[in-house]
């Protein structure tokens, strides 16, 4: 559950903005949509080894 104090007399944009960004740090929204489909392992290690092999070869270009 996420708290956010806010203060007297704090504009409830700035409130909502504290959240927003707290929500996204903590990756909920990120594993919610991970556990709408199951995904097999050896699925998830491919894609895992394809996605570190892009980033290396981007790496490698610079």
């Amino acid at each position: 559950m996420l708290i956010i104090p806010v203060k007297e007399g704090e504009n409830i944009e700035r409130a909502l903005k504290k959240f927003k960004k707290k929500f996204e740090r903590t990756g909920t929204m990120r594993a919610l949509r991970a556990r709408q489909h199951y995904v097999k392992p050896c699925v998830a290690r491919r894609e895992a080894m394809k996605k570190a092999i892009y980033k290396n070869t981007l790496q490698l270009e610079d």
